[in-house]
């Protein structure tokens, strides 16, 4: 037997041992590499499906959220806990000065005036929405409002917006106290009449929570603040001026 067969066995051995080694460890590092790539693709599933879920109960949230409209004395008075204020309007409403007040700004002898909504095609009514997301909070501003606003006999769900040009509401379903022109079932409707007629009530009226004409003032005051220019409320207030010098009253 030829001496050198062994060592070439080893050799040819050796080389098929190495041959063998090489695609082997390729393929382990590919495999470890696929394996990172799947723990990191397990990990960003998890991430997306908590973000789901967050996502889920904000908006779950969202629509359990009460919204209430004010366009009189809720604009600058809420008398409730809320999570934000918006300014924004209501399409196809104007504010007037129609609804009676015997409980507030006048009596049931001398009524004053406060401002209720009167449908009207084209325009639109400013004020602010109050967003009451927690529960509780929404239990004690309804119990509240219902005792505020007890002489509005409507409790209207409207859509409200933040820009007038806008199609699509920022918000739908926000609440909206209305007087209605119904004397059947809203008897403290006392509905149009002159400017002059209008501002001499304010002007005297005066019940538990103070002087007719210092909620007009109020009122012009607080939508000015929010950018809102209403005419029939500055017509109003400045006719309700100049009734003051005639009688001697000062400033409230």
């Amino acid at each position: 037997m030829d001496p050198i067969y062994p060592q070439t066995q080893d050799f040819i051995g050796s080389d098929i041992h190495q041959t063998a080694l090489i695609p082997f460890a390729l393929v382990a590092q590919q495999l470890d590499h696929f394996a990172s790539r799947i723990s990191l693709s397990i990990s960003l599933l998890a991430v997306c499906s908590r973000e789901r879920k967050l996502e889920r109960g904000r908006t779950k949230r969202e629509k359990m959220a009460m919204w209430v409209f004010g366009y009189g004395s809720l604009i600058w008075k809420a008398g409730f806990n809320y999570d934000d204020r918006v300014v924004g309007l209501i399409k196809g409403y104007r504010r007037v000065f129609y609804q009676g007040s015997t409980d507030h700004r006048g009596t049931p002898e001398y009524p004053g005036r406060t401002v209720t909504l009167e449908p009207a095609d084209g325009e639109v009514c400013w004020g602010v929405a109050y967003k009451i997301s927690k529960k509780e909070d929404q239990e004690v501003a309804l119990t509240y409002l219902e005792v505020r606003e007890k002489q509005y006999d409507e409790k209207a769900y409207l859509d409200f917006f933040t820009d007038p040009a806008a199609t699509t509401p920022a918000v739908s379903g926000v609440m909206v106290y209305i007087g209605s022109p119904d004397k059947r079932h809203n008897q403290n409707y006392l509905g149009p009449a002159p400017l002059e007629e209008i501002a001499k009530q304010i002007f005297y009226a005066e019940g538990p929570s103070g002087p007719n004409r210092d909620y007009l003032f109020h009122l012009e005051s607080a939508l000015l603040q929010i950018g809102c220019k209403d005419k029939h409320v500055i017509d109003l207030a400045n006719e309700v001026r100049r009734i003051r010098p005639e009688t001697g009253l000062a400033d409230s």
